[in-house]
């Protein structure tokens, strides 16, 4: 039969279980009774006393002086401060608080002349008390001081009263053989209730903790947290909700219902629905902002309550802004197209070279023109591939380089750009676009190399698109509203759809079948490395000049101080 591990066992520790005991606020609640049943033991022995002079009995002035005196002097000991656990010695508090009550007892059935009133069992109230505040040692010692008291009186009266004596000296000792079964099993609950509180505070120091820790938790949480009862009232929310639903549910305010604001009235309809259904839902809702656009939120319910409750528990609510999850979602697809692009790449590269050099050595054995056309059409499309191999290695090579500013280096704006359009102009043939430069903007942060690259793609873009006139293209050199020093290049080319313009920096896309789409992806991306932006806009750049497409390259200052105030 397997031992109740709720009692202790042979090797139970009993110091700790003691100083358990102590520390116990449960005991001290019983103590504090124990010492409010005293002078009601002593006023209740009084008012038997008056009951039975009033019947005509005849009173023992001794007694009724003991009584009288305990009586008192139990009240009073009330009435002040009463001594705190624990009593692990036989000191002054046990000798006047259990002591003094055993001594009284056995007192009072010694000074018994007849048969009538019996005190014996009054001294299970100093011997329980001992057992249970006291703890294994001081409850035996009390016990045993019972005993032997009522022992000795029982002696005595056998020496006196001749012939009942044996008998009253039995009742003593099976009185006293109940006393220490008594103190025993009180000493074992005593323990068994300090381990019980001492295992209940712990279990609530760690439910506060967790709870300290889950708030922590929904806190922090990027999506929103709402918990809502089946009224429809928001008792929880996290500040990413109170965000999400453009404000209004102060943690001072809450219970708030969801009811009483019109915009969040979708979210009651669904939580209302995860209640009648018992089951956790899905949706996507429409929530209005003030003085904006509706937010359209992904809204997850799960349904939390406790078996054989009478509520039926809470509606917990998961906010997440749909636009920030497919922004979150394309941006991870664009990182995977990126890598596997890097990869095929690196595969291409090895057997376009192979195909290069077998043309040009073909070349030169072919003599009829249709061959030689063929050939050409090989090497135009092979080195077409070669430029896209290129550009989705380079992509590669700029994320992995990360955005540190300090790679950039101190640029003169103005004679940047006219150097490098220049070169440009020179390399592909046309003619110099219309330059307006203002060489009083201060240098820009930016590495040389990275600047010409973007330069060149977007004049490269402005050229394909732009007229035949001669300021058809134009740059321009500016400061910002904000005082940003920035570079304008201008074309006056059809508009841009709007689908166009949506995916305008988007990796791979590109409205021409011949184009990698890889160009302006990487213009941003470079311009992001050192802390410029970039933007499409369709603007006029004069007032006699038609409107054109412009790519706006905002700077960051090679200096802190450098953006004029």
């Amino acid at each position: 039969m397997t031992p109740d591990t709720d009692f202790p066992s042979s090797n139970t520790d009993w110091s700790a279980l003691e100083t358990r005991t102590e520390r116990s606020q449960a005991l001290q609640r019983v103590w504090r009774g124990f010492m409010t049943a005293r002078p009601a033991v002593g006023l209740l022995l009084l008012a038997l006393q008056g009951i039975a002079f009033a019947l005509g009995q005849s009173t023992h002035a001794p007694t009724l002086a003991i009584t009288a005196l305990y009586a008192a002097f139990t009240l009073a000991d009330r009435l002040r401060t009463p001594a705190r656990l624990p009593l692990r010695r036989l000191g002054m508090t046990w000798l006047l608080c259990i002591g003094l009550d055993v001594g009284v007892f056995a007192l009072l059935q010694a000074l018994q002349t007849g048969t009538t009133v019996n005190y014996t069992p009054l001294l299970a109230l100093p011997v329980l008390m001992a057992a249970v505040a006291g703890g294994l040692v001081v409850g035996l010692a009390t016990t045993s001081a019972a005993t032997l008291l009522m022992l000795a009186e029982a002696l005595r009266f056998q020496l006196a009263a001749g012939p009942d004596g044996p008998g009253r000296l039995l009742q003593a000792a099976l009185t006293g053989t109940g006393l220490f079964v008594l103190s025993l099993l009180a000493h074992q609950l005593a323990l068994r209730l300090a381990r019980e509180e001492a295992r209940a505070s712990r279990s609530q120091d760690s439910a506060q903790l967790q709870a300290q820790i889950n708030a922590l938790v929904i806190e922090a949480l990027a999506e929103g947290v709402l918990v809502v009862d089946e009224a429809g009232r928001v008792h929880t929310a996290n500040p990413a909700a109170d965000a999400l639903l453009g404000g209004g549910l102060d943690r001072g305010s809450l219970p708030r219902s969801l009811m009483a604001h019109p915009a969040w009235q979708p979210l009651a309809s669904l939580a209302q629905r995860t209640f009648e259904d018992r089951a956790d839902l899905g949706a996507d809702l429409p929530i209005a902002q003030p003085q904006a656009t509706p937010r359209e939120l992904r809204v997850r319910t799960r349904l939390t309550a406790v078996d054989g409750a009478r509520d039926r528990g809470f509606c917990v609510m998961f906010l997440q802004d749909l636009r920030q999850l497919e922004a979150r979602i394309r941006t991870e697809k664009m990182a995977a197209m990126g890598r596997m692009s890097a990869a095929v790449a690196h595969e291409i590269r090895n057997p376009l070279a192979a195909i290069t050099q077998a043309s040009a050595l073909l070349e030169e054995d072919l003599t009829e023109p249709a061959q030689q056309r063929l050939n050409a059409m090989v090497q135009q499309n092979a080195r077409r591939l070669g430029r896209i191999v290129d550009e989705v290695l380079d992509v590669a090579r700029v994320r992995q380089q990360g955005s540190d500013l300090g790679q950039g280096t101190a640029l003169p704006l103005a004679a940047s750009v006219y150097a490098m359009v220049d070169e440009w102009s020179r390399q592909s043939g046309r003619a110099q676009p219309a330059l307006r430069l203002v060489e009083s903007l201060p240098a820009v942060r930016f590495n040389e190399e990275h600047l010409r690259r973007i330069l060149v793609n977007l004049l490269d873009n402005a050229a394909r698109y732009a007229g035949p006139g001669e300021e058809s293209i134009r740059v321009h050199t500016f400061a910002a509203g904000d005082g940003r020093p920035t570079l304008a290049v201008w074309s006056d080319g059809a508009p841009l759809e709007q689908g166009v313009e949506r995916h305008l920096f988007e990796p791979f896309f590109s409205s021409e079948s011949r184009s990698s789409g890889l160009g302006l992806f990487i213009c941003r991306e470079l311009c992001e490395r050192h802390g410029a932006t970039i933007r499409y806009e369709r603007l006029r750049p004069a007032p006699d000049v038609p409107a054109g497409n412009a790519f706006l390259l905002s700077f960051a200052p090679a200096q802190a101080g450098a953006l004029p105030q």
